[in-house]
């Protein structure tokens, strides 16, 4: 492991500096990786770097599970409702995943209603 410069571009620390040519630009570096994510939302939420990781398919996505369902995330592009609601059944202490994965507007409508649902107790982000 190496320390790095955050995983987020400026605009998501400074959002009074955004406009509105910048509004909708994806706010993670675009070289960085699922698993930088990962670290770093590991690190914010004070889970050892230690813990168990593991990558398991939900929904046909890969889906990060930490600590045995403590926290889980999912990264990847064009995430659905399907692929929501099988994590929020998992009812993961943490759940975090990027802005850019949602595969649509709906999809975050309905996002917090889910996990509603099945799972109201689980701390939710949104990168």
């Amino acid at each position: 492991m190496k320390l790095d410069s955050s995983n987020m571009e400026n605009v998501f620390y400074t959002p009074a500096e955004t406009t509105e040519q910048t509004l909708f630009n994806d706010n993670i570096k675009p070289d960085r990786t699922d698993e930088d994510l990962l670290f770093q939302v590991m690190m914010e939420l004070g889970i050892a770097l230690s813990d168990k990781i593991e990558k398991t398919t939900l929904a046909g996505k890969t889906v990060w599970n930490v600590g045995e369902g403590y926290l889980m995330a999912c990264f990847e592009p064009n995430v659905n409702e399907d692929t929501i609601t099988a994590i929020a059944k998992q009812q993961p202490q943490y759940f975090v995943m990027a802005d850019r994965s949602l595969a649509s507007d709906n999809v975050a409508e309905n996002f917090e209603q889910l996990f509603e649902e099945y799972s109201p107790t689980t701390i939710r982000k949104i990168l």
